[in-house]
């Protein structure tokens, strides 16, 4: 396995048809994910002491943040507008071996900052709602 370009971890914002075209959302610096999964334990007398899970079940989610400078992007203004209407929409995860990962994300988090003669920049947090795939 060879390291991967963290410059090539894209986070990209569909249009809302079906099927939806994604937009690459610009001015991303740094890229995070973390997949989540509670667990059900079904530990009993005879498990030894030892605990035990039940395989596939509990729920999975998928946490996307994201940080980059403001640019004004046509994907920037609708990641606004889903953050303050509370709507759900469609993203993609593309990697540098072109691996993509594709759900429904709610914006959970959508913080902007600036300092004095500094560049506009942003975060964002990402929440899935129902699988998130392959693509």
């Amino acid at each position: 396995m060879i390291a991967q370009k963290g410059s090539a971890f894209l986070l990209k914002i569909g249009d809302g048809a079906q099927p939806a075209a994604y937009r690459t959302v610009a001015g991303l610096r740094t890229t995070q994910m973390s997949i989540n999964g509670d667990t059900v334990v079904v530990t009993h007398k005879e498990s030894g002491g030892w605990r035990e899970l039940l395989s596939g079940a509990g729920s999975r989610s998928v946490s996307v943040s994201a940080a980059g400078i403001f640019l004004g992007s046509a994907a920037e203004a609708d990641i606004r507008v889903h953050a303050l209407g509370g709507t759900i929409e469609e993203y993609e995860l593309s990697f540098e071996d072109g691996e993509k990962l594709r759900g429904r994300f709610l914006v959970q988090r959508l913080d902007y900052a600036g300092d004095f003669n500094g560049e506009r920049n942003y975060t964002l947090q990402l929440e899935s709602s129902g699988p998130v795939l392959p693509a």
